[in-house]
């Protein structure tokens, strides 16, 4: 399946059961460490993402006649025995991401569990409902659901294993067969991990590709593709719909967020509660679509907020994510730290104050590597691009309100829509607050990936995406109905 060496890692494509070379390779980077690639991946040409659609289309009949009890029994046989080489994948994660490696480990361990979390829904897949006669509708008529076809799962580099499951596993209870396209900057570790699943069912109904994107487009512009679940950027998720809507494929697009965490006057700030936020904010270098983007404080507030998380800042220690001892890793890409650097002088020149901590590392191998220093820019002007703009990166605006709703209007005052959260002690005024949030998911005293239910439908209103994942909305968006009505001659 995959050649591993101390220095690097070689991965290929995966088709109708069989490992596939590709004729071309990609270089994977190490964030941390330019010149020194993490490994490299096979290239899919277009002639492996047709082999890749035609494989899962073959194998979807026999899938899809399959009870959900017995796909689910199968997955779960696949599934056993994934933690296995978790401490190597981990490593892998992080050569390719930059992440520290106990984020790495759990980004697999989410995979694992919300894969069984959707296990436990099979009773509720093929669950129908009757709708009985009525005045005027002579009819007895059954609601049912049956799958789509192939469907195809794009991932991003942040914390791609993690959420494949938020997917893959709904999208197979519900009969389908896929084809998952793990990032082309991150893609080693979601190959090697999502093969050993794949190899344990029928051939064809699991498929990996890597690759340019240039090459992929097969994988949507297909009358043979059902579906596109699609996790990344605003932009990327645009290019995924005007693609798709050629063959009108299907879409769930989870794309990118500017979460607002709203501070209210009676929040209690503990250290319990202050740990919270700055793992809300600061996970993964900033580089979390659900991550606090911009915090709105009571002006009572604010300075023993600010504080709060100066304190914390001043303890992190930036390096290799797999140093014993680092707490933030590098930006991913470049560009990446180059835009955040832009949003951060750019608020500097405008007159916001601009607290910068740590220090970034001396160490000849690893100097030249993506990492940023972490930031608190105090209230910027709303129009700033740190405020209006996902930062991406460790760095969070903290701007100061007087009135419940001037914080929920300047929250709402966004493209954005994915979470957000509340922090009081209030839960009628929390509640009222919430709700009140143009998001699809809010938190109260809490924020970030750290404790999301995974059983609760996850997804983003406006620009953040359309479509739900995790649950049984998450199998339901793998799903179509089919109505079958019985006239009921007694009642015309």
């Amino acid at each position: 399946m995959t050649e591993t060496t101390s220095t690097e890692v070689v991965t290929g494509l995966y088709i109708g059961g069989e490992a596939r070379a590709g004729e071309d390779m990609l270089e994977v980077a190490d964030p941390a460490r330019p010149g020194a690639p993490a490994g490299y991946a096979a290239a899919a040409s277009a002639r492996d993402v047709t082999d890749a659609v035609e494989a899962a289309k073959a194998a979807f009949p026999a899938w899809a006649a399959l009870s959900p009890q017995e796909r689910a029994a199968q997955m779960a046989e696949a599934i056993a025995g994934i933690a296995d080489l978790r401490d190597e994948d981990a490593a892998i994660l992080t050569r390719e991401n930059g992440k520290i490696v106990s984020e790495s480990w759990v980004d697999a361990l989410v995979f694992e569990i919300r894969w069984q979390l959707a296990l436990a829904l099979a009773g509720d897949v093929e669950r129908e409902e009757i709708l009985e006669t009525a005045p005027g509708i002579p009819v007895r008529t059954s609601v049912t659901y049956q799958p789509l076809g192939v469907v195809t799962v794009i991932v991003p580099f942040n914390w791609p294993v993690a959420i494949l499951g938020a997917s893959l596993p709904h999208a197979l209870l519900a009969g389908n067969t896929a084809i998952v396209k793990p990032p082309p900057t991150a893609p080693l570790a979601t190959t090697r991990i999502v093969q050993r699943v794949a190899e344990k069912l029928p051939p064809g109904v699991i498929n990996v590709v890597t690759g340019r994107d240039e090459e992929m487009s097969g994988l949507i512009r297909n009358d043979d593709v059902a579906k596109v679940c699609f996790t990344g950027s605003v932009g990327g998720g645009k290019r995924i719909m005007e693609a798709a809507s050629g063959t009108l494929t299907r879409v769930t697009l989870e794309l990118g967020g500017n979460d607002a965490a709203i501070i209210l006057d009676d929040a209690l700030l503990d250290e319990t509660r202050l740990d919270r936020l700055f793992a809300a904010v600061f996970d993964t270098t900033g580089q979390i679509c659900m991550n606090a983007k911009r915090i709105y404080v009571h002006r009572s507030r604010m300075e023993e907020l600010v504080a709060g998380l100066s304190s914390r800042l001043e303890k992190v220690v930036i390096g290799y994510g797999l140093e014993e001892g680092v707490t933030m890793g590098p930006l991913h890409s470049p560009a990446q730290r180059t835009f955040v650097r832009e949003l951060i002088e750019e608020a500097r020149q405008a007159g916001a104050e601009v607290r910068e901590f740590g220090q970034l590392p001396e160490e000849p191998e690893i100097r030249q590597g993506n990492f940023l220093k972490p930031a608190l820019v105090l209230n910027p002007s709303p129009e700033l691009r740190v405020v209006t703009q996902e930062q991406f990166g460790p760095v969070i605006p903290i701007m100061a309100f007087d009135s419940d709703d001037e914080a929920v209007a300047a929250a709402n005052d966004s493209w954005a829509g994915l979470c957000g959260s509340v922090w009081t002690e209030d839960t009628a005024r929390a509640n009222a607050v919430g709700s009140r949030m143009e998001c699809g998911y809010v938190w109260v005293n809490d924020h970030g990936a750290t404790r999301l239910d995974l059983r609760a439908p996850f997804g983003g209103m406006k620009q953040s995406g359309m479509g739900r994942e995790q649950g049984i909305h998450g199998v339901r968006a793998f799903q179509d109905t089919r109505s079958i009505a019985h006239l009921d001659e007694g009642a015309l």
